[in-house]
Formats: C-alpha cells, structure tokens, sequence
C-alpha cells in the first residue's frame, strides 16, 4: 500500500543519511588527526633542549599529545600523537629514538584519554580532574619509557638515569600546557564545531 511504500522510502532515505553523516565524520576525524599530527611534529621541534648524556631532547610535545588525544579521541588522537612525535626525531636527527617514540606517544595517548573518559560524565571539576589524572599517569609513562628504552640503547642505567629529570621537566610542562590548551579550545566549541562532541 502506498503508506507502507512512503514508510519503507522514509527508513532507506534515513540509512542513507546516516551513512553520509559516519562518512563525513570519519573523514573530518582523518583530516584532523593529520593536522594535530603535523602540529604535534611543529610543538616537538621549536624547542628542543638536548641533553648529551642520553643524546636525547627535551620538548614541547606532549602539550600537542594530550590536546590531540583529548580532543578527538581514540584511535585517531593515539595515532596522531604517535606519528606526529616519531615524525620529529626522524626530521631533526634523532630517528634512533623515533620507534619508541612512536611506542611510548601513542602509550601516553592511550592512558590518558581513557583514563579522562572514566570522568567526562561527571561535572565539568571532575573531567579536569580527569584529564589531570590521565596526563600525570601519561606523563610517568613517557619518563619510564624513555628511562627503559636509553638502558637499551646504550646498556648503562646511570646514563639512562640522566634524563629523567629532564624528561619530568617536560612532562610536567606538558600536563599543564595541555590541560589548559584543551579546556581553552573545548570551551571555544571546537569540539562542537567538528561534530566530536557527540
């Protein structure tokens, strides 16, 4: 009959709809992800201290891992925040730390988003409260692994040991940047405006 026939044009209509509305979204998170992982490259290379005894560098990331993670989510925000930072050593010289960069970034992300989730129900106190737990515990991760991975590399802990200190220094820099850079943009509605909000 023809209300059944308009009923069953209605329902196809609707499916069609909303496989236009994942597509689009899933090439919005895309075309982001690969921006927050260009910015996360830029954020890693303006500044970078070196430290002599790890042949490493302290930088400006993990402001961009966190915000990446934070605002889009996972599996897109891990990915960024991983190959954005391993993108970094390799650009600047230090493509023997770019596999576990790659490892611990993409770590840090991890813990840190989900972690954030267990409090994004809650008020807006209790999902900073989250994001500052989440970045912490990412932040302990990325000192721990990089304290790991120079024993690897050059099998001395007392030289593996040397940048710890300044690794924290970083980390600590990052959890605040990122905390206070990610609240500035959600309250900006960036989240909204990119259709990650629901």
């Amino acid at each position: 009959s023809f209300p059944t026939r308009r009923s069953s044009d209605l329902a196809k209509y609707k499916r069609k709809k909303k496989k236009e509305m994942v597509k689009t979204k899933n090439l919005t998170l895309m075309v982001t992800a690969a921006v927050l992982a260009a910015l996360t490259c830029v954020a890693t290379m303006v500044v970078q201290i070196p430290m002599p005894l790890t042949k490493g560098y302290v930088n400006l990331g993990d402001v961009m891992v966190l915000t990446s993670v934070w605002l889009i989510g996972s599996p897109w925000g891990v990915a960024a925040a991983g190959i954005g930072s391993a993108m970094a050593d390799l650009l600047t010289g230090y493509a023997y730390y770019a596999p576990a960069t790659l490892i611990i970034k993409a770590l840090m992300a991890v813990a840190a988003f989900y972690i954030a989730k267990c409090f994004m129900n809650g008020s807006y106190f209790k999902s900073l409260v989250g994001k500052v737990i989440g970045g912490t515990v990412a932040e302990i991760i990325m000192v721990a692994g990089y304290f790991v991975y120079a024993i690897i590399l050059y099998g001395n802990v007392a030289t593996a040991a040397a940048g710890i200190f300044g690794n924290a220094i970083q980390g600590a820099v990052g959890l605040i940047a990122g905390v206070l850079l990610t609240v500035a943009l959600e309250k900006a509605g960036t989240k909204k405006l990119l259709g990650f909000d629901k």
